[in-house]
């Protein structure tokens, strides 16, 4: 089952390069609780939140959020995909950058300190308004939704999520290490492109089960 919305083309050659990068045994073992969850608010008929948590809701949890709302919509997965931080900064330029290189839609309205970006999928489907927040910010979730940690230090400093039903760690590495250096452009790649092979696995198995 795959999304019937128009995917926009250059987007779904990121979509397809990354539904058949390899994922191995370990992190196939971490993603399956969070099949799990999904399933069970599925089949209870219960709303479906996500919020991804990393500390600057900078990179890691931005690319989360929008890469598994991509996924839940092209598998037709009911699924509400949110992200914040425990501290406000901007989403990083260079991720951006990483997500128009891959074939996202994206305007901005060029605030300086923190802008906001609108990121399309598709033609047909709602845009993100994606910018640096906290996790409980206003338009998150209060309750009755799923935190999946994207990075450990938010998940060692910040031990309880109010109104989280659910809590997943699922870190991936930092690509800003690499910022500034001859790595950049390929350390944001992997990052993204990792993130997005996991999501679209995790609703591909959801789609399989219902």
């Amino acid at each position: 089952m795959e999304l019937t919305l128009s995917i926009l083309n250059n987007l779904y050659n990121s979509i397809d390069q990354a539904k058949h990068k390899p994922i191995d045994a370990d992190r196939r073992n971490l993603l399956k609780p969070l099949i799990n969850y999904i399933l069970e608010q599925y089949n209870n008929k219960n709303e479906i939140n996500l919020t991804f948590v990393c500390t600057h809701n900078s990179r890691r949890s931005q690319l989360a959020q929008i890469w598994a709302q991509t996924a839940a919509d092209f598998y037709q997965i009911p699924v509400n995909c949110f992200s914040g931080g425990t501290e406000v900064t901007s989403f990083n330029t260079r991720a951006v950058g990483e997500l128009k290189k891959e074939g996202f839609e994206i305007a901005t309205n060029n605030d300086f300190n923190n802008p906001k970006y609108k990121i399309s999928s598709s033609e047909d489907a709602t845009s993100l308004l994606m910018y640096s927040k906290l996790y409980d910010a206003d338009e998150n979730p209060k309750e009755n939704f799923a935190a999946v940690m994207t990075c450990d230090h938010a998940d060692e400093n910040c031990p309880f999520i109010p109104g989280a039903s659910a809590r997943f760690p699922l870190y991936y590495d930092d690509p800003k290490k690499y910022d500034n250096t001859s790595q950049e452009e390929i350390a944001y790649s992997n990052c993204s492109m990792k993130i997005a092979s996991e999501m679209l696995y995790v609703f591909s198995k959801v789609a399989e089960q219902i």
